[in-house]
């Protein structure tokens, strides 16, 4: 491995201390060297990159005036945090950032004190600080302070506004710093963008602002005018210039700003006032995503994680094949979708803020009129996606699997009491590999599946995939219907098949057996099917049966399997616990069956990252492990022969 150095400042800061001993006007090689080192690193190994260089300056300016680890910084979404772990003891470990064994691509509190809230999904940090900021007044830590970075994207979540309006009746003394970029994943969407889109650009309510805050600077504070004095001042005349500019203020956050994000001697002098300011208060910063990397300025989605690329010439690095390689399971469900849509006029498409991640992209350019990006707002894209299933719409609300489970009352309260057939497609279910816990997919078989007039369904392959969908979007499906399937590729480089209707609550048996059963759920039918062709080379012959349905099971399937084998093995990349496999012992139970069974999946215990495969490995639901779980199994049998 190629060692990569860092600059001559940025290779002696090993914590914020040493940074600390710079001078200011240092501060702006040390932002050069950071965003150098980060281009250095992402390139040849990998990870997210152009919200890091957008927040270098800010980065540098929080470590050099807060009394960090003391005070207490909150990222949000962790994947701006790069510089951040650099400057905190991390840089010559960066290199095994988000690969197995190695650093998290996220703040994580086990991983380092500097990291003092764990993050993944956004909208979390302003109730963090909060809870942090009256923590610290409770125990009489007068001095410690409480900082939220929070970007403009994980703004539009209702949780954000949640918190402020609990902070703006406090006098918890935390600093929301919002990070406006005009992005999250794909550029940002909804009337809060313009809404700071027209604090930005209202040069004569900045030019105003600027003074005012600059003469209160000066006043004296004390005798006859006081900070509340001042306070009411400066809110009054901002009020009377441009009565938009009072969102923030309203919930009794003082505002400052908008600064330049990327101009490190302003935002450190604006900081260290900020710092001396007692109470809940928001800081705007304007920056640029991929600051710094002129293709990253440019092209921001693609260059959000790029994976490996020439930091020269900025060709990302892409495996090549000899022969045709199956698409990606979010693809297949982003043209299906508009295939399907081109025949049935009333199918729409939801996603919260990720068309790209989940390929809505497609028919939001083709069909902009029947396909919504609602920002990163989860509960409102199922409760959305409800209200115009009520008028006859078939709506694919597409989440991911770990992001659904922020929507779960609305899932509960909104679309399954009411019995309401909306088409959950939960992508990224199973282990996601190298975002790691807050990412996995791990909860949705047996969240959804505890759920009255829930369907829950899993394709192993993209045929199937592209038969659920087409199922799921007939009148005769009138309850909702969940779709969960992986990351990645699938199985099929012809994956473009006619598509038919499935009977819901319909498995398959792919082979007959003699020996012992597999009962597999979605993708991990492939590693199954790996398995068998090595057992059968052996001498030992498995029946494979693809479930498809979690709920409702195939009865009439299980009682074949129970009646014909006393060793069965099931597999999924959920939870074990509550998922298809417990789902399997119960209905051995209530059916007064006796059987052997191993349950294969993802273990009741937090799953760091890695890559998929390696992850499947240590998890013991690969082919691999079910090989030798069916061999295990079968000893017993060669015992009691003997």
């Amino acid at each position: 491995m190629t060692q990569i150095e860092a600059g001559a400042l940025l290779k002696e800061i090993n914590s914020p201390d040493d940074l600390k001993k710079l001078g200011k006007e240092e501060l702006y090689k040390v932002c050069d060297e950071l965003r150098q080192y980060i281009v250095d690193v992402v390139s040849v190994h990998g990870g997210h990159f152009a919200a890091s260089l957008g927040v270098v300056e800010l980065s540098v300016a929080l470590h050099y005036v807060y009394n960090t680890p003391y005070d207490q910084l909150v990222w949000d979404v962790g994947h701006q945090a790069y510089g951040h772990k650099i400057l905190t003891g991390r840089r010559d470990n960066f290199h095994t950032n988000r690969k197995y064994g190695g650093l998290s691509g996220f703040p994580k509190r086990t991983e380092s004190p500097y990291d003092a809230f764990g993050v993944g999904h956004s909208s979390t940090s302003i109730s963090a600080a909060l809870g942090m900021a009256i923590a610290a007044k409770y125990n009489g830590e007068k001095d410690r302070k409480s900082v939220a970075v929070i970007g403009d994207g994980s703004m539009t979540a209702g949780m954000a506004f949640e918190a402020m309006n609990h902070a703006g009746v406090t006098d918890a003394d935390m600093l929301v710093i919002l990070n406006d970029n005009c992005m999250s994943i794909d550029p940002n969407v909804g009337s809060l963008r313009e809404y700071l889109t027209d604090i930005t650009t209202s040069h004569t309510y900045n030019k105003l602002k600027d003074d005012i805050w600059n003469t209160l600077g000066k006043l004296p504070i004390g005798g006859n005018f006081s900070r509340e004095m001042a306070s009411k001042l400066e809110h009054s005349i901002k009020g009377f210039i441009n009565k938009r500019s009072n969102l923030f203020e309203s919930m009794n956050m003082r505002y400052f700003g908008p600064i330049d994000g990327h101009n490190i001697t302003k935002l450190v002098d604006t900081l260290k006032d900020l710092r001396d300011i007692p109470g809940p208060k928001l800081l705007h910063i304007i920056t640029t995503k991929g600051k710094g990397y002129a293709l990253a300025e440019k092209d921001q989605t693609k260059w959000h994680a790029p994976g490996l690329f020439d930091k020269v010439t900025g060709e990302i690095f892409k495996k090549t094949f000899d022969t045709p390689q199956p698409p990606k399971y979010q693809d297949v469900f982003g043209k299906t979708i508009v295939e399907l849509a081109e025949k049935n006029k009333k199918i729409f498409g939801i996603t919260p803020a990720m068309p790209s991640g989940s390929s809505l992209k497609f028919m939001m350019d083709e069909m902009p009129d029947r396909a919504f990006d609602v920002g990163i707002c989860e509960q409102h894209a199922v409760t959305l996606s409800a209200g115009m299933a009520t008028q006859g719409l078939k709506v694919f609300c597409n989440i991911y699997s770990s992001f659904m489970q922020r929507a779960y009352d609305q899932v509960v309260h909104d679309v399954a009491i009411q019995k309401l057939p909306v088409v959950f497609c939960l992508d990224r279910a199973g282990l996601v590999g190298d975002d790691g816990p807050t990412h996995h997919g791990v909860y949705d078989i047996p969240y959804m599946r505890c759920i009255p007039n829930m369907i829950v369904s899993a394709p192993m392959n993209e045929a199937e995939l592209r038969d659920l969908m087409y199922t799921a979007q007939l009148e005769s499906s009138n309850l909702p219907f969940v779709i969960r399937y992986p990351r990645g590729e699938g199985m099929m480089p012809e994956w473009k098949t006619t598509m038919k209707e499935i009977e819901i609550g319909k498995g398959r048996k792919l082979k007959d057996g003699k020996d012992i059963a597999i009962l597999s759920f979605g993708h991990p039918g492939n590693f199954a099917a790996a398995a068998i062709r090595n057992l059968i080379s052996e001498g030992i012959t498995p029946g494979h049966y693809d479930m498809r349905f979690a709920k409702p099971l195939d009865e009439e399937m299980l009682h074949e399997v129970f009646s014909k084998y006393n060793k069965i093995i099931t597999v999924e990349d959920g939870t074990v616990v509550g998922g298809i496999g417990a789902a399997i012992l119960e209905f051995m139970a209530a059916h007064g069956y006796k059987a052997d069974i191993s349950i294969l999946g993802i273990p009741d215990r937090i799953v760091e990252h890695g890559s998929q495969k390696e992850l499947h490995k240590e998890c013991h639901y690969d082919a691999d492990a079910i090989a030798a779980t069916a061999r295990e199994m079968m000893k017993s049998v060669v015992s009691v022969i003997q």
